[in-house]
């Protein structure tokens, strides 16, 4: 990461250099997931799509590893139509639909040729809650974003964003202000029949902007 920004990288108007930083280079997602995974929350997202700017702060995230995690897209017999997104390269967007009715951002990591991401789970609206109170029909700012699809919905993400490069006028990721150790909490995964327990979840502690779900098995589950 650098304080100039690459020349692919604009920072859309209305986001403050002080407060956002510096875009994220492709080098911070070349590392696992379950080190870019803590290391984002603090980070800012932003969205242009639909013409307008959002952005939110992340509070909330997931790791998904490769064929060994049991949780993850990549727990088959290789890549598929579906996952292939999650195999690079890194610094991408990897988008899926779910359940019939929710969008789900993640970030793709690790090098090339190896399945990974991390599922952002939540994030703290700081630009366009306006826009996010209308593509949520919701008025309350803690639930706007207080789930993968929630947040997604709120900023407009959707399959045409599948396999975008971060750092696009479309959906770019900020440094913020990291999140400091101590307020960094660990836990099982949520909404999974399998590779729940596993500590791949993390979360800003006492942010009332973290999603609600609880740790545990889900029978139902189609992740």
């Amino acid at each position: 990461m650098t304080g100039r920004l690459p020349a692919r990288y604009v920072r859309p108007v209305g986001l403050d250099p002080e407060r956002f930083g510096v875009s994220l280079s492709q080098a911070f997602f070349e590392r696992s997931p379950l080190e870019v995974a803590p290391d984002l929350l603090g980070c800012i997202v932003a969205s242009t799509a639909e013409g307008t700017l959002v952005a939110g702060r992340i509070v909330e995230t997931e790791a998904y590893l490769g064929r060994d995690d049991p949780g993850s897209h990549a727990a088959t017999k290789g890549m598929t139509v579906r996952n292939a997104v999650m195999y690079g390269p890194c610094g991408c967007a990897y988008v899926y639909f779910t359940y019939g009715a929710h969008h789900m951002l993640n970030f793709v990591c690790g090098p090339e040729g190896t399945a990974g991401a991390v599922l952002l789970r939540a994030l703290e609206p700081i630009v366009g809650q306006d826009a996010m109170s209308r593509r949520r029909g919701k008025n309350q700012e803690a639930e706007l974003c207080s789930g993968p699809g929630k947040l997604a919905a709120a900023l407009a993400v959707d399959l045409s964003d599948n396999g975008i490069a971060l750092g696009t006028d479309r959906l770019s990721v900020y440094a913020g202000t990291p999140v400091a150790r101590d307020k960094i909490r660990v836990s099982g995964r949520i909404g999974l029949s399998k590779g729940h327990e596993l500590p791949y979840r993390f979360y800003e502690a006492g942010s009332p902007y973290v999603s609600r779900g609880r740790t545990g098995a889900h029978l139902k589950s189609k992740r």
